[in-house]
Parts: C-alpha cells; sequence; structure tokens
C-alpha cells in the first residue's frame, strides 16, 4: 500500500513505463497543479499535500491492470485536473490518450499543460461528453466523474466488448457495481494502492441487457 508521498515517488520510479522523462514531466505538472490551484480549483487544497499519493500514483495505478496493446486508444472521461489522462499520457506516449473536459477554464490550462509536457499524443476536447462524436476505444477511464449507471448511459457509445474499463469509485465501488442493474458486463472491484478503503472497477462490457447485438 502507498501510504506517504515517498513511497508513491519510489513505486512510480519503479514502474517499467516511468523513464527519467516521464518522472519529470510528472514533476511539471506536481508543480503546475499546485501554482493553478490557486487560480481555479483544480483538485482540493487540502490534498496537494499528498499530491504524488492521491493524483499521481492514484491515476499511474491504472496501467497495472491495462496491457500496453490495449491502451490505444485511450478516452479519459471527465478528466478535471487531467488526472489520470495527462499521468497516462505521460507514461504511455506511445498511446493515444483523448481526454474530455467541458469546463473551459480547465480546459485551457490542460492545453497548456499537454503542451509544456510535450504530450504530443494526447488531445483535450473541450466539449460536454454528449457532443463528442462517437468512436471505439480500447479503454476507458473516469475519476470521480459520475454513479456508474449513468456514467455507462452517457458513454456505453464508446465501448465495444473488448474496451477495457478502469473506474476508480472509492469507497462506494463495491456498493455502486452491486447496485448496477440492466447492463451485460464482467466487471469486478480491484483494490487501491494508495488508499485502503478505495476501490477500482474494472472489466468489460457488452452493452444493455436484452439489446440485440
Amino acid at each position: 500500500m502507498i501510504t506517504t508521498e515517498d513511497d508513491a515517488k519510489d513505486w512510480l520510479r519503479a514502474l517499467p513505463e516511468c523513464d527519467d522523462v516521464a518522472f519529470a514531466r510528472m514533476e511539471q505538472l506536481v508543480t503546475s497543479l499546485t501554482a493553478e490551484n490557486e487560480r481555479q480549483n483544480l483538485v482540493s487544497a487540502g490534498s496537494l499535500a499528498s499530491v504524488w499519493q492521491r493524483h499521481i500514483a492514484d491515476s499511474a495505478q491504472l496501467l497495472s491492470h491495462v496491457p500496453r496493446e490495449t491502451t490505444s486508444p485511450w478516452l479519459d472521461l471527465g478528466t478535471g485536473a487531467g488526472f489520470p489522462g495527462l499521468v497516462i499520457a505521460a507514461l504511455r506516449p506511445e498511446a493515444r490518450v483523448v481526454m474530455v473536459e467541458s469546463r473551459p477554464l480547465r480546459t485551457a490550462w490542460l492545453e497548456q499543460m499537454r503542451i509544456a509536457m510535450g504530450l504530443t499524443n494526447a488531445q483535450i476536447l473541450s466539449q460536454r461528453l454528449e457532443l463528442v462524436e462517437t468512436a471505439p476505444f480500447r479503454a476507458i477511464s473516469a475519476r470521480a466523474f459520475a454513479p456508474l449507471d449513468r456514467l455507462l448511459g452517457l458513454s456505453a457509445r464508446f465501448s465495444t466488448a473488448d474496451t477495457l474499463w478502469l473506474l476508480p469509485k472509492g469507497r462506494s465501488a463495491q456498493q455502486e457495481l452491486h447496485m448496477l442493474r440492466g447492463w451485460d458486463h464482467m466487471f469486478h472491484v480491484e483494490q487501491s494502492l494508495t488508499d485502503s478503503e478505495a476501490g477500482i472497477v474494472v472489466g468489460t462490457l457488452r452493452g444493455r441487457k436484452g439489446r440485440k447485438k
């Protein structure tokens, strides 16, 4: 379990994907996030004291559930401050990562960070999810975006039977999955490495039950 900032940095350094370039990009992200948070509320102020654990490592741990050949293209819904999208793009520069965020002030900052971090593999879509053109993705993530049932209703159109979903859900993970109805899925809950009480919903989705294939 990752419980300190030093733990988080050591764990990241040990990742096969985390070379010096990737780590430097995440250091740049942390510095910019701290400064920008004074201007707009990207993350809770209290979480900045443990930003490597609660945001960087918390995002990067999703890669432990994703085979490298499954990464691209990756869709990150409601990316907010770029978690996990910017972290994934930094650690997997060979993967195309599309981040959706509707708030203009945030998307302006995300685009600045994409350029500053040299993430030519990343794309920021400044629009509501409902307006994003339908296309298939190999991986879909969403961190604190919407309850599971609503999230699937909004975004199942981007999924195929082989798409891997990675949905950090905090303490509600098991409950949300237990209450999910009307979907043909192969989801399960993985333990978060950054919070002993948090879970990540991981798996694949075939679609709504009863719908003709």
